[in-house]
């Protein structure tokens, strides 16, 4: 089976230092893939090179087999990205946002109705991005995310400011997308999320790799969260 998406020794690098270098990873179809790591590890910067926000100065990153490591704009056509918060245009409202980033609303919704649901998105339709809440913006990020049609999206820690119902409920939606076919990419910091729900994933600190966690060892993880916490703080230090 050809890899969702595959990176190898791929390196990125912002106003000229390195922060990200030598990459491995490979993310089946129908899985879900977590990015674990410290504040400054990288993760961030990892994950917005994948989606053609940033360029990649080295090595490879295959979509479905066809290479796109030099063609930001591929990566951005074909990889769902949740936004910044902090980014969205203080004027616009949420409505307006979606359909920057996508279809028609009402195609998103059809498309997307039990993502919709809950995250609770009607009703933030027509409320100015200026005027929502932290948590609010984040289920717009959400959403923005799936804009459009893509079979690999990736959320950058999308549990931060959601409330335990809305981060449970959103958390189940997004299992039965993978489960239908989606190859989805996370940033966590969470470890309920990471053993609970993720196929494989990475551990980085200082722009590498750490760790590599195959299903083996989340599963083992579910099992004993103890040693699988201490285990996995060591390879963030």
């Amino acid at each position: 089976m050809t890899a969702a998406l595959t990176i190898t020794d791929l390196s990125v690098n912002r106003s000229g230092q390195a922060i990200v270098q030598d990459v491995r990873a490979s993310v089946p179809p129908a899985s879900w893939f977590g990015v674990i790591g410290a504040n400054g590890s990288g993760k961030t910067t990892l994950l917005r090179a994948i989606a053609g926000r940033l360029p990649i100065v080295r090595g490879s990153c295959a979509v479905f087999g066809e290479e796109v490591a030099q063609d930001r704009g591929a990566r951005a056509q074909v990889i769902g990205f949740a936004p910044p918060i902090e980014h969205f245009p203080a004027s616009l409202r949420l409505r307006q946002l979606l359909e920057l980033a996508g279809d028609p609303i009402d195609a998103q919704h059809d498309r997307n109705g039990d993502l919709w649901d809950a995250l609770g998105l009607t009703e933030l339709l027509d409320i100015p991005a200026g005027e929502c809440s932290s948590g609010m913006r984040q289920r717009a990020a959400i959403a923005l995310a799936f804009a459009k049609p893509c079979r690999i999206v990736i959320l950058d820690e999308p549990f931060n400011w959601l409330d335990p119902v809305a981060a449970f409920d959103i958390r189940a939606v997004l299992s039965r997308l993978v489960a239908d076919g989606l190859a989805l990419i996370t940033a966590l910091h969470d470890l309920t999320t990471l053993c609970g729900f993720c196929d494989s994933g990475i551990v980085m600190a200082k722009g590498r790799v750490s760790l590599t966690l195959d299903t083996d060892m989340l599963r083992a993880g579910r099992n004993d969260s103890a040693r699988f916490e201490s285990d996995l703080v060591r390879a963030l230090r």
